[in-house]
């Protein structure tokens, strides 16, 4: 936590500043930017690996990224085990150490990283232009010969065990755990975020090396390079470096749709000044037709920072600091959150606040002024995205690994201001019902449980409470 202790002077100083401060209008909005992804070109390898080449931008330097379809929803039962091969996979690879391929890494003026998501695990480095055929073969080496050390097992082990521990003490983690698990069951790996540690303890090497030769292989992986290099150079350095890497297993990934509630599931921290909260629904993905109109939806209603949610919740009550909403896509569907920290005695009304201003969207359209502010402000944000080398790799893969069309990022800008003030509303109502809804509750339950529970919109839900939770986790696990 960091504190900022101010001098009686100083606050005195900025506060008498406060008027004149306010006298400033806000800026007008501007007219929304168009955006047109950059000539790219690609290649397909005879084993399967795709390689993406994107021209772009003036700096001297090369961003490469090389993602294999293989994370947490690969793991099965074994949560996170994903997590420790992505881990054990940077200790050392082709008879070079950690250290030792930090250094090389450094020398071309980058450093590589390794990162493990639900569906991906991706190896990047940014470095010099010059240095792009050899930073490519340095990354091969960490994809397709990882050493996994004995020496390094325990610590690295541990290490993940001590995130999890540390995550798990935080309401805002044990709320997502807690609603991720109720969107998908715990028998899904979108629905158990976070293994046990005794689960991550019990992990060998042997099983590390068994997800990476059931996952791994150049039919799964896709390269990304991005910024200024030399393209033949470059296309060489990829065929050098992966055309003799193994087909290796087809995709497995097993997709889980969303449910629906009324479900509410209260979690009891005694004394905690704030509530978390996670209210959500099921909706769609990407490929959708609503899938453009429920961004805009989200950005009017949570997802902005001049969204209606903020600015009653924040604004107007002073109930919460940060409150917002985002969409959440999973392979072939997705799922719409609001995420808020509430003081604790304001809980029952900010729920009820925020049920109503999701109702008020719903049979209200929105004005044309706050409808078209916030079309634009999704495009700019949009284009900003995509002002960087890096930017354009994750709209790319993205767009790649939900298989959407060749088009969709040039077109993204044109269908969010096609959206229709009314079909904002529509949107609200299709995938907002309150009587579907999926609402996590942290906080002290002696003061809040009766207040929310007494919420004429959870009238019809199935209410989990902190002894029900512990019995329905001893009925699975028997």
């Amino acid at each position: 936590m960091i504190r900022i202790i101010l001098s009686a002077a100083l606050a005195a100083g900025l506060f008498s500043a406060a008027p004149a401060l306010a006298q400033h209008p806000r800026p007008e909005i501007g007219e929304p930017r168009p955006f047109s992804v950059p000539q790219t070109r690609t290649i397909r390898l005879g084993n399967g690996l795709e390689a993406t080449f994107i021209p772009f931008g003036l700096a001297p330097k090369t961003t490469i990224s090389v993602r294999v379809r293989a994370g947490n929803i690969d793991d099965g039962a074994d949560t996170w085990l994903a997590d420790l091969t992505g881990a054990m996979m940077e200790q050392g690879a082709a008879g070079r150490s950690n250290e030792a391929i930090a250094r090389a890494a450094a020398a071309m003026g980058g450093g590589l990283s390794v990162n493990v998501g639900l569906h991906e695990t991706s190896f990047s480095v940014s470095v010099l232009s010059e240095h792009g055929p050899d930073a490519l073969a340095l990354i091969a080496d960490v994809v397709q010969r990882p050493d996994f050390p004995e020496s390094e097992l325990s610590r690295v082990r541990q290490s993940l065990i001590r995130n999890v521990t540390v995550a798990r003490s935080q309401p805002g983690q044990i709320a997502s755990e807690a609603y991720a698990a109720l969107l998908f069951g715990t028998g899904h790996p979108y629905g158990r975020p976070l293994p046990a540690a005794e689960e991550l303890a019990g992990y060998t090497l042997g099983d590390i090396r068994g997800f990476y030769a059931a996952n791994f292989g150049a039919a799964r992986t896709r390269i990304y390079i991005a910024g200024r290099f030399d393209m033949a150079q470059m296309e060489a350095a990829v065929r050098a470096a992966f055309a003799g890497w193994s087909a290796g297993p087809a995709d497995s990934a097993r997709p889980a749709a969303p449910q629906p509630g009324p479900v509410v599931r209260l979690i009891d921290r005694p004394g905690a000044p704030q509530t978390t909260i996670r209210l959500g629904f099921p909706a769609v993905g990407p490929a959708h037709r609503d899938a453009i109109p429920l961004a805009v939806t989200n950005a009017l209603l949570g997802g902005a920072f001049t969204s209606r949610l903020t600015r009653n919740l924040r604004e107007d009550k002073g109930w919460t600091y940060s409150p917002f909403s985002n969409v959440t896509s999973v392979l072939n569907g997705g799922y719409w959150t609001f995420n808020a920290d509430i003081t604790t005695a304001a809980t029952a009304p900010a729920l009820a606040e925020t049920f109503g201003e999701i109702t008020r969207l719903q049979i209200q359209v929105p004005p044309a002024e706050e409808a078209a502010a916030m079309r634009t402000w999704l495009s700019g944000v949009f284009v900003l995205r995509n002002a960087s080398p890096a930017g354009l790799i994750g709209e790319m893969s993205f767009r790649d690994l939900h298989r959407l069309p060749a088009d969709y990022l040039d077109t993204y800008v044109p269908r969010v201001l096609a959206v229709t003030d009314a079909g904002i509303s529509a949107v609200a109502n299709t995938y907002m019902p309150l009587d579907r809804m999926v609402l996590v509750v942290v906080g002290d339950l002696d003061v809040i449980a009766d207040e929310v529970l007494a919420l004429p919109q959870l009238a019809g839900a199935r209410v989990i409470r902190p002894e029900a939770a512990v019995e329905e986790q001893e009925a699975g696990e028997d």
